[in-house]
């Protein structure tokens, strides 16, 4: 049973990896480029990362690439004017290099909005993914502790 399971979460990783491909192809311009440059970054900082694509519907077939580890890390969207980089709990990382430009006001989320010519500090992006999968852990592993107590 478990290796069913196994290859279902692999079908489903190819899938929504192809999906992601897929996005990435359908933006030939600088939109899909720096689409496909954030995910290469995403990926050296943490290569456990899990791509998904999530919130498919018909306005937006292909959805929304989601990497996630232990969580959701963070979001990538294309719009017209720019591609936003959404952490999905960005509001309790630490961001010395000040790469959160959008969605400050909020409790939970942060965002980086890249427009065409914006440069990326790629060493703080990294960081920051880093820092995302590290409280992922952390909340993961608190949750785990507080079911144990209950079951004790």
């Amino acid at each position: 049973m478990q290796k069913k399971q196994d290859s279902a979460k692999e079908n489903e990783a190819a899938s929504a990896s192809q999906l992601i491909d897929a996005h990435i192809k359908e933006f030939s311009d600088w939109r899909g480029k720096t689409l496909a440059r954030i995910r290469q970054l995403i990926k050296e900082a943490d290569p456990e990362v899990v791509e998904e694509v999530k919130w498919r519907k018909p306005s937006n077939p292909l959805g929304v690439p989601v990497w996630s580890h232990k969580g959701i890390i963070c979001t990538g969207e294309t719009y017209k004017d720019k591609v936003k980089l959404t952490f999905a709990k960005g509001a309790s990382l630490p961001d010395p290099s000040g790469l959160f430009n959008s969605s400050l006001d909020g409790s939970v989320r942060r965002a980086i909005d890249i427009h065409e010519n914006s440069v990326i500090d790629e060493e703080a992006l990294k960081a920051l993914i880093r820092a995302a999968v590290a409280l992922n852990a952390s909340a993961q592993a608190n949750r785990q502790a507080r079911t144990k107590k209950k079951s004790d």
